[in-house]
C-alpha cells in the first residue's frame, strides 16, 4: 500500500490540472453515513424504503413524511470537515486542484475552505419557496415544525436532488469541462453506480487516474492508481 502511496504523492507532484469527483464516503470519516454500506441508509428500516422517501413523486405525495425522514436521517449538524476535505481545500490553495465535484449535499468541502465546489446533487443549505422562490437556509428548515412554509405560504423545498429528478445542466456541463482539461482525475469514495453522474467519468482524457475507495469499482481496471483505504487515511499520508 505503501508503494500505491508514492505513487499517488508523485502523480499530485506532476500533475497542474487537478479534479475530484466524490461521493458519500468522502463524509463518513465525519460521521455522515453513506446509503450502501452495511450501516448505511438503504440497509436500515423504515415504513417506506428510503429510496421511496426520498424521491420527487413521494415528496410531492406525502411532504410531511418525507420531511420527517429528511430531517431525521439526512441533516447532520454537527458534521465537521474531515483529513481527505481539509487537504482537497489545501490542494486548491496551492493551484493544484481546479475542482471538486461532490455527490454530497453536506456542504462540507465549503466548510474546509473549497470554493469551486459543483454539487451534482443539490445542498441541504439551500432551501427555496415552491411559491415564490424565496431563500431560506438550514436552520430555518431544522427549526421549522413539520413541513417548513414560507412566510407567503407556499411550501419550502431543499435544493437536493430527488430521486426522479434531473440534475443541473449548468453543473453538468461545469463538471465535465473540468474532467475534460483534467491532467489527473482523482476519483473518491464513491461506488460509481449513480448514473449519470458515474458516467462524466468517460470525459477523463488525461495521464493519471487515482481511485480510492473502500470497495472496487467498476473503473479500477482504468485507474493507473488504485487505494481500497478510508480517503481521509490517505490524504492524510499526502504533503
Amino acid at each position: 500500500m505503501n508503494q500505491q502511496i508514492e505513487k499517488f504523492q508523485n502523480a499530485i507532484n506532476e500533475s497542474e490540472y487537478i479534479v475530484f469527483f466524490g461521493g458519500a464516503g468522502v463524509s463518513t470519516e465525519s460521521g455522515i453515513p453513506d446509503f450502501r454500506s452495511v450501516d448505511g441508509l438503504y440497509n436500515q428500516k423504515y415504513k417506506y424504503p428510503p429510496e421511496t422517501i426520498i424521491s420527487h413523486s413521494f415528496y410531492m405525495r406525502d411532504p410531511e413524511e418525507f420531511y420527517r425522514f429528511y430531517k431525521d436521517k439526512m441533516l447532520f449538524l454537527d458534521a465537521q470537515p474531515n483529513l481527505a476535505h481539509m487537504k482537497l481545500a489545501e490542494l486548491e490553495n496551492k493551484g493544484k486542484l481546479k475542482a471538486v465535484i461532490t455527490q454530497n449535499i453536506d456542504g462540507l468541502h465549503q466548510v474546509a475552505g473549497s470554493r469551486e465546489v459543483l454539487e451534482l446533487h443539490g445542498s441541504v443549505h439551500r432551501n427555496y419557496c415552491q411559491n415564490c422562490g424565496k431563500f431560506y437556509d438550514l436552520s430555518y428548515i431544522v427549526n421549522s415544525e413539520g413541513v417548513p412554509k414560507c412566510e407567503c405560504g407556499g411550501t419550502i423545498k431543499p435544493d437536493v436532488v430527488l430521486y426522479e429528478e434531473g440534475l443541473d445542466n449548468n453543473t453538468i456541463k461545469r463538471a465535465i469541462s473540468h474532467i475534460a482539461k483534467a491532467d489527473m482525475l482523482i476519483i473518491g469514495g464513491t461506488s460509481l453506480v449513480v448514473y449519470p453522474a458515474a458516467g462524466f467519468i468517460d470525459y477523463f482524457r488525461g495521464k493519471h487516474l487515482a481511485v480510492i475507495n473502500m470497495q472496487q469499482t467498476s473503473r479500477d481496471g482504468m485507474a493507473d492508481i488504485v487505494i481500497n483505504e478510508k480517503i481521509g487515511e490517505v490524504f492524510s499520508q499526502i504533503n
